[in-house]
């Protein structure tokens, strides 16, 4: 590896129990036609139980941009944090290990981060299952003949661009210098531990990149925490939106972004009640939840329309009413 100039990307690839899709994901990171001095492929070995660091040795033992890091099982943010901390490159990517990169998908976004030094590149991806995976044979799906590339401010990121269903950081460059002057870290032991540092990031960005050029595959299947509301999951989602209406108060935002914030905040809590409701079905434990999400947001309120004004008073007000009544609703609706 050439040592004499700055590695331009760090890929951070957390590996735990994925031994059925960790190849996969390893294989198709080498097959973006970067040279190899330009990146490092960082694995970050969480204390895995099964055999996913056997399954790809033999693809490590082939190149000499590979480090693995070892360490005691302490969840996907500390991976992803020891992942960053080690990190040499420029700019940082982290895939998820169940899934993958399209190939040849990543040196254009690469070749134009590093000659912008933005803080973010937002790029595209496919959803795909197992099956639609399996036929791709090392080759590309369809894509676009010319890529398109938009500069936006952070702040303009999140009023156009924006989902709140998908705040996915495995989509995004970071410039590292970026992460490291903001002090951005993963929040150690939740579930749900994206979204934070995705909305942190994009709120204190200055320059950023947005593509529809897809470079990632997500592979879609059902054996994820996010599809099953567990209590712990139930109870760090709570936490998380905690954490956004902290992020609400930042000084750097604008009343407009603030106000917008506040709207994905409406969404993220009125999809916890529904989750509760049709998933986790306990109604005392529901009651539970949402006194705890009410003691980790204080001074919470929303005021777009009548509807988000009710279920504000109702939150605050009549907590257990209010998960009550959700309940009498599902109850009449699968009658």
């Amino acid at each position: 590896m050439n040592t004499d100039q700055r590695i331009q990307l760090s890929i951070v690839v957390p590996v735990y129990n994925v031994e059925k899709y960790i190849r996969t994901c390893i294989e198709s990171i080498f097959l973006q036609g970067l040279e190899e001095d330009r990146y490092e492929v960082i694995i970050v070995n969480d204390g895995t139980k099964d055999c996913s660091m056997e399954m790809i040795q033999d693809i490590i033992s082939q190149h000499q941009n590979v480090t693995i890091i070892n360490q005691e099982n302490q969840g996907l943010s500390v991976a992803r944090n020891n992942g960053i901390a080690a990190a040499k490159g420029e700019y940082i990517l982290m895939p998820d290990s169940d899934d993958l990169l399209i190939k040849n998908s990543l040196k254009p976004l690469l070749d134009k981060a590093v000659e912008t030094k933005v803080d973010l590149v937002i790029a595209n991806y496919l959803e795909m299952n197992n099956d639609e995976i399996g036929t791709l044979n090392n080759s590309s799906p369809n894509r676009q003949k010319e890529i398109l590339i938009t500069e936006k401010t952070g702040e303009q990121l999140f009023m156009e661009d924006i989902n709140p269903h998908r705040p996915h950081i495995w989509r995004i460059l970071f410039r590292k210098d970026f992460i490291s002057q903001h002090h951005l870290a993963f929040f150690p032991g939740i579930y749900v531990q994206d979204k934070p540092f995705f909305y942190e990031s994009i709120l204190k960005s200055r320059r950023c990149l947005i593509t529809s050029w897809p470079i990632y595959i997500y592979r879609k299947h059902l054996e994820g925490v996010s599809f099953c509301m567990k209590e712990k999951f139930a109870r760090d989602y709570c936490f998380t939106i905690g954490m956004m209406w902290e992020l609400s108060h930042l000084d750097v935002i604008s009343p407009e972004v603030k106000e917008k914030m506040l709207d994905y905040i409406y969404i993220t809590v009125s999809t916890l009640a529904c989750r509760l409701v049709y998933e986790y079905k306990d109604k005392n434990k529901s009651i539970e939840f949402i006194d705890y999400l009410n003691s980790v947001t204080p001074g919470l309120r929303f005021r777009h329309g009548l509807k988000q004004r009710l279920i504000s008073f109702l939150l605050k007000k009549m907590p257990h009413t209010y998960i009550r009544l959700r309940f009498m609703y599902a109850q009449y609706l699968e009658r």
